[in-house]
């Protein structure tokens, strides 16, 4: 729970979770989807930050393991290649997540709904390669991330599909007309 003492990084070893920050009015905002293999706690782990800014929650059954900041700056005295390997890939997770935060900045920087669903839908079909494809999300989830109320997205996403530009059952997403989800970011 954010507030709470940070004790090392975790890495979710079976399970799904969530990673949420609430603001001064109680308002949760979807900061990251954690899968196995996902690391968290790795941005404030050398920060000197005491407590952990933001909750992680469990969507199903997990298991976790942490590891304590001083288990990855303390190499073992056979100065083996696992810790070397360590270090790199938390640095990557770093930088990963550093781009992942940017990209949020930009959504949240749009100002219509329209823009940032567009926006969520182009960057999905891109890394699926095809104009079919699941969201890895479910539409709250989704509306937490683009930090917009659900009804109003529901209802953006009824208009384009009214338009003929997705279509959607679920978190199955259909392009149909690609260049007006592209026009609907330029407005």
């Amino acid at each position: 729970m954010a507030g709470s003492r940070y004790h090392g990084m975790g890495i979710l070893l079976e399970g799904n979770g969530v990673v949420t920050k609430e603001n001064a009015a109680g308002n949760r905002v979807m900061m990251n989807l954690i899968k196995p293999g996902s690391i968290f706690g790795e941005v404030i782990a050398f920060s000197g930050t005491e407590k952990w800014p933001s909750n992680v929650q469990a969507q199903t059954n997990c298991r976790v393991m942490f590891i304590e900041n001083e288990m990855i700056l303390n190499q073992c005295s056979e100065a083996c290649s696992h810790h070397s390997q360590l270090i790199r890939n938390l640095l990557k997770s770093v930088s990963t997540r550093a781009i992942m935060l940017n990209r949020r900045v930009e959504y949240l920087s749009m100002k219509g709904i329209n823009s940032k669903i567009a926006s969520f839908l182009l960057e999905y079909m891109e890394k699926a390669g095809s104009n079919t494809f699941r969201l890895p999300v479910n539409r709250n989830e989704m509306a937490e991330f683009l930090n917009i109320s659900r009804p109003s997205m529901s209802r953006e996403m009824g208009i384009m599909r009214d338009k003929g530009i997705i279509e959607f059952h679920k978190e199955a997403i259909k392009i149909i007309d690609v260049e007006k989800l592209i026009r609907m970011i330029e407005e």
